[in-house]
């Protein structure tokens, strides 16, 4: 993660998916179209923005705002094949080409600038190709890194080398692409890119994790993953031969599926992981083909074999392009297929299972385990299973071993937000909550955000919390704290300081049930000896209720 982000150019094709619709499947993109995802609109065209559709707008609600409106489902197989004529146009002009996503590529922008006469000459080129070879409008950003240089693509924009900071310090948070932590960065008064930049890394990692202090890096201006990373040794590299040419997309997908399990039990291997994939192809008539994707994270055995898939799909079914663009299709079928990953990392921050992957050994603790059920009964050995719910005791589920792995209450996925308080961070303010049902909906409001801690008491243990003056700290009922926590006393033990803080979560369910009803507040703190606690208050009475690792 060291040195300066290189100059990077990057050719970014506005609402692409409904550009591909239309290239694809005959949608008009000059009508009002929507493209949805799980019910939720995903990208739109600028007939349909007039009208009020905004990315992210339920089904229901973008038809009531435009009932013009044309739905065409998510599908980015689609994009991809139709993206590939526009990298062969811009590979006309330069080299070197990586793709980012369908609708998005990038390049190193020396080389094109020094041979075309500047870095504006260049995007003017490579713009100026794309449309006249394939009919579809593009937009080039210049600046260092990657990151950047997709945000001054939004505009069309060239920055001035050294100047992607500054550049970056004026954009909103919600420029990272983070929901979740562009959120907490809102709520805890973190408007701008550089609002975040200026935090101190550490306190940064501290609070929001390792997924929070890249983003930090990227709001600085260090693109955390360089254009160019370093070559992985030549035996990563896998290659399958066939003996009849493979010209159906269908057989080419088989072919990359197992292919791609192949990269990826190679690399783990190494303890490596893959964020930038080379797939090279040989016809029947010698014709090679290469493209090179790019992926913003570690790609997994089934999102090598997408990108293969999608490849393969774009080469072999020579789809045109807008304006009758068509890419040079092989003039037989494939004879040899091979995966070079072109940029590899530690694999950290991948673990695999218990007992590693499916394979033997799992099979070995499957068997040893389901004896001892038979010797001491099934609920003598026990899986923990995350769930739903505003607390850790309440998150879990203890289930048999065996038995389908249910979570007791409905909630969200596990995402990597914010974990205990360092002793920097500023005290947050949660909305109030109240449970509206027997069995609330996700996101729980009140919930304590992950890492969950490692031990949760199975009774809690009484405390005591005093600020500086050695009053007693009490919070109101309308969640206002009578003083900053400075002290804390668990039972009899001896008064420890506390350094960090941040709170309070607000619980207040079953309201309407007098006897059940039940308000409770939780704070996480940090101690002076670098233990960290989560603390509860109830009634009055402030409790230990677990402690992070």
């Amino acid at each position: 993660m060291s040195g300066a982000p290189a100059r990077t150019l990057l050719l970014w094709c506005p609402d692409w998916p409904v550009l591909a619709a239309e290239i694809v499947d005959g949608v008009p993109a000059t009508d009002p179209v929507a493209v949805l995802h799980a019910n939720r609109v995903v990208a739109c065209s600028e007939r349909a923005r007039a009208e009020g559709v905004r990315r992210g707008l339920r089904r229901r609600e973008a038809q009531g705002r435009c009932p013009q409106l044309t739905v065409v489902d998510h599908d980015p197989a689609r994009d991809a094949r139709a993206f590939e004529p526009v990298v062969a146009a811009v590979e006309e002009v330069v080299a070197g080409v990586e793709v980012i996503r369908p609708g998005a590529c990038a390049l190193a922008a020396r080389g094109p600038s020094r041979y075309l006469g500047g870095e504006e000459a260049a995007a003017e080129r490579i713009v100026e190709h794309v449309a006249q070879t394939c009919a579809v409008e593009s937009q080039v950003g210049i600046a260092d890194g990657v990151f950047a240089a997709g945000l001054a693509a939004r505009d069309g924009r060239i920055v001035a080398p050294g100047g992607t900071p500054e550049f970056l310090a004026g954009l909103p948070v919600e420029a990272l692409g983070r929901p979740t932590l562009t959120d907490l960065l809102r709520r805890l008064g973190v408007r701008t890119l550089g609002d975040f930049a200026a935090l101190p890394a550490g306190d940064v990692l501290a609070r929001f994790g390792f997924d929070g202090a890249l983003a930090h890096r990227l709001a600085a201006g260090r693109d955390h993953r360089p254009l160019a990373v370093r070559q992985p040794p030549a035996d990563l590299t896998v290659t399958a031969d066939h003996d009849e040419p493979i010209d159906r997309v269908d057989a080419a997908a088989f072919a990359a599926r197992t292919l791609a399990e192949q990269l990826h039990e190679r690399l783990a291997a190494h303890g490596l992981a893959c964020t930038r994939l080379g797939i090279e192809a040989v016809t029947a008539h010698g014709q090679e083909l290469h493209r090179v994707w790019r992926h913003d994270g570690l790609l997994t055995a089934a999102a090598i074999a997408d990108r293969v898939r999608w490849q393969l799909d774009g080469w072999l079914s020579g789809s045109n392009g807008r304006g009758g663009a068509r890419p040079a299709r092989p003039t037989a079928g494939i004879i040899r297929l091979r995966l070079v990953p072109d940029g590899v990392l530690a694999q950290a921050g991948l673990q695999p299972g218990l007992w590693g992957e499916t394979g033997e050994e799992r099979e070995r603790a499957h068997r040893a385990l389901s004896r001892v059920q038979g010797i001491l009964g099934p609920e003598a050995v026990v899986t923990a299973v995350l769930g739903g719910g505003r607390s850790p005791a309440d998150q879990v589920r203890l289930v048999p071993w065996g038995d389908e792995r249910l979570p007791a209450r409905p909630g969200p996925p596990t995402l990597p937000t914010a974990g205990p308080p360092s002793a920097a961070a500023a005290p947050e303010r949660a909305v109030s909550t109240r449970s509206r049902a027997a069995v609330p909906v996700p996101p729980w409001p009140g919930r304590i955000p992950p890492p969950a801690p490692a031990v949760v008491l199975p009774t809690p243990l009484p405390a005591a919390v005093h600020d500086a003056a050695g009053e007693p700290v009490v919070v109101s009922a309308r969640l206002a704290v009578s003083a900053a926590p400075a002290r804390l006393t668990v039972g009899a033990g001896r008064p420890a300081e506390i350094t960090g803080w941040v709170g309070p979560w607000p619980v207040d369910e079953r309201w309407w049930a007098p006897a059940e009803a039940r308000r409770r507040a939780r704070f996480q703190v940090c101690l002076a000896d670098g233990a960290a606690l989560l603390l509860a208050v109830e009634g009055g009475q402030w409790l230990v209720e677990a402690i992070y690792d």
